[in-house]
């Protein structure tokens, strides 16, 4: 998902998007299998990028009084007043409770699973694009209702910066006995949520030269850890003192089931540029055509001929055709008639969301094995980016549609131009 902060009559765009006036200058969006767009539709809370514009009237908090407590119900009482809080749960007997008041100064917008109304972006668990959904039926999500907040300034340069949990339908955290939590020597108190929130920023900024960075972790007052030994571990990292929750062009947001991209821009354009070359099958000679944004994802009978597909061992272009087949066991391995190269040979398609882009080059290269397509740069960016898979496990995947990566993750795509 991608989603931006923008001004008053502007928009903005994880895993993205144009925009007008960029006035808060952020965007959010999903690395999913979407790659654009829900199945059904973007609709309401639940989208595959968001924009975050500047509120009419602040809404964000920041910490007041604290209350050391000994009863739940005592609790209860202090956090029911209007105000916002989190509560830490240090064992039966006592409880540490922190008020929140009105920031005038901010605006708040809250990311989670719940569609309950404290949640601006409602996000649901990424299955890979090569699994079959029938079977990958997600029976119990590991991501939090109420997972993580973001706290925009409201005045330039509009910084934004994440944060762990978010705020309930009692404006309360809550953080239980079980859960990771702390006290600062400055006295503070603060915690992790059960699986946490990762954050990545890549080196350099977000452009053709970016290097992935490290994956850190965000405490729920928004400090910054090195990785828990497991995802849920309820001892924290060490505190690293030099590094902030302060978001960045291309930061990536982990949420244990679903990964964010924070950024902005439009692919349509790419998708006309690349048509109007009008690439041909080098061995039927029609001329081929990516199909537009509505129709992506979709091989109908009716077009096909026009559908590029590609030997993703070699990279040669072509038009559908069914022969050339090599396996008994693997419908897609084919043997390519231009070089006799066997591999994979699959339909591509044009990668949608633009703020994946790590720069406005042409469509040459796809990922292996989905087929998506996108720049060289933009290609070999993600393919070096470890993303979480999981509760243990990191690995290469395509933004477009998160299948894990395969071979050498990407391939340069020939295509052969017209013949007149």
């Amino acid at each position: 998902m991608i989603q931006e902060y923008c001004g008053q009559i502007t928009s903005l765009s994880p895993l993205l998007l144009s925009r007008l006036v960029v006035f808060y200058a952020k965007l959010f969006s999903f690395i999913s299998r979407y790659n654009g767009s829900l199945p059904n539709g973007d609709r309401g809370r639940r989208k595959s990028r968001f924009a975050l514009y500047k509120r009419s009237r602040a809404s964000g908090v920041k910490p007041s009084s604290v209350h050391v407590i000994s009863t739940p119900q005592t609790s209860k009482a202090i956090s029911s007043k209007g105000h916002h809080s989190i509560s830490y749960t240090l064992s039966r007997t006592q409880t540490v409770v922190v008020e929140y008041i009105h920031d005038r100064d901010t605006d708040m917008f809250q990311v989670g699973r719940s569609t309950e109304s404290p949640i601006d972006f409602v996000v649901t668990d990424t299955i890979s694009g090569n699994q079959n959904s029938d079977e990958t039926q997600i029976t119990q999500s590991t991501i939090s209702r109420f997972a993580c907040r973001i706290v925009c300034d409201r005045n330039p340069p509009y910084t934004a910066r994440i944060f762990a949990a978010g705020f309930d339908s009692s404006k309360n955290i809550f953080l239980g006995e079980k859960a990771a939590k702390w006290k600062n020597p400055d006295g503070h108190m603060d915690g992790l949520t059960t699986n946490g929130v990762l954050v990545m920023h890549p080196k350099g900024g977000f452009t053709e030269e970016s290097k992935p960075g490290v994956w850190r972790e965000i405490s729920v007052c928004g400090d910054v850890y090195t990785l828990r030994e497991t995802r849920s571990a309820q001892h924290r990292g060490k505190l690293v003192e030099n590094e902030t929750n302060v978001l960045q062009d291309g930061s990536l947001i982990d949420l244990c089931g679903a990964t964010l991209l924070w950024r902005t821009k439009h692919i349509e354009a790419l998708r006309q540029e690349i048509n109007a070359a009008r690439p041909q099958c080098p061995v039927g000679f029609n001329t081929l055509a990516f199909p537009s944004m509505t129709r992506k994802d979709v091989v109908k009978k009716d077009v096909e001929e026009k559908q590029p597909w590609a030997y993703l061992s070699c990279g040669h272009v072509h038009g559908y055709h069914n022969w050339g087949h090599r396996s008994d066991t693997e419908v897609n391995e084919r043997e390519c008639p231009m070089c006799r190269t066997v591999g994979r040979y699959v339909p591509l398609w044009l990668g949608c969301e633009a703020g994946f882009y790590v720069d406005a080059g042409p469509p040459t290269h796809a990922f292996t094995p989905c087929g998506h397509v996108c720049s060289e740069k933009t290609a070999k960016y993600w393919a070096q980016i470890p993303l979480p898979h999981g509760t243990h496990a990191f690995h290469a995947a395509c933004p477009f549609c998160a299948t894990q990566l395969t071979g050498d993750n990407c391939v340069k795509l020939i295509f052969q131009g017209p013949i007149d």
